[in-house]
């Protein structure tokens, strides 16, 4: 199996069931906060001089952002030549950095955006407008009308739902893994991806739909036929 994309089993069955995994919102908004006096301190200590106060944020965050850029690029060495930049990038800049947002926030979007850039060199296949997707997603009858309601996936083989679904998350354009994720994955809620990506939170609603349907039409066939 390849191991790239590690969705949760738990997160299956709404993306199955549901275009949107509003079920998950709660869980996703109850998300316990990032320590921001702890990062503010850090960051103020290295803006003072202090590297080694860079070196603990480094050390703090690099297990999340390891795992964000590498399942979007789904390759190890381009995932840790990507954190050495961002990281470079963000010690640079982090005088200009005025709190604006949370320092969780500021390194999110880095990566995000460094990662969105060498894939974009990487792969020139994505051509679709995502204007015209958010577009035409935020004004989808479905979207509009979708209901928490949902049907459990049965119990199956978990071990080859998880191959497809990994294979179906490497066929979504790199913005819509972005979302995919920071929401399903890492459990961003809505609106801290919003501030990442600098859209508004509808137009992460709707790209987030936007992806859940496109895997729900990648395992259409796991679906009408579960195995077990």
């Amino acid at each position: 199996m390849n191991p790239s994309i590690a969705l949760p089993a738990r997160r299956i069955s709404d993306l199955l069931s549901s275009g949107v995994g509003a079920r998950a919102k709660s869980k996703h908004e109850a998300m316990e906060k990032p320590k921001t006096d702890e990062d503010q301190q850090l960051v103020a200590r290295t803006q003072s001089g202090d590297a080694g106060a860079f070196d603990q944020l480094v050390v703090k965050y690099t297990p999340r952002l390891y795992g964000l850029v590498y399942n979007m690029t789904s390759n190890h060495e381009d995932t840790n030549d990507l954190l050495q930049d961002i990281f470079s990038k963000a010690y640079k800049a982090i005088r200009g950095f005025r709190g604006k947002s949370s320092f969780y926030t500021w390194i999110h979007s880095i990566a995000v955006n460094m990662t969105l850039n060498f894939l974009k060199k990487r792969s020139r296949r994505f051509h679709l407008s995502l204007d015209d997707v958010d577009a035409s997603i935020q004004n989808d009858k479905e979207f509009l009308e979708l209901t928490a309601t949902s049907s459990p996936v049965r119990e199956a083989d978990l071990s080859e739902l998880q191959r497809r679904l990994n294979e179906a998350m490497m066929k979504l354009s790199d913005v819509h893994r972005a979302v995919v994720t920071m929401f399903h994955i890492q459990g961003m809620p809505h609106a801290e991806i919003s501030k990442v990506l600098r859209v508004s939170e509808g137009t992460v609603r709707s790209r987030l739909f936007y992806a859940n349907r496109q895997l729900q039409n990648y395992l259409d066939e796991f679906r009408k036929n579960p195995v077990g």
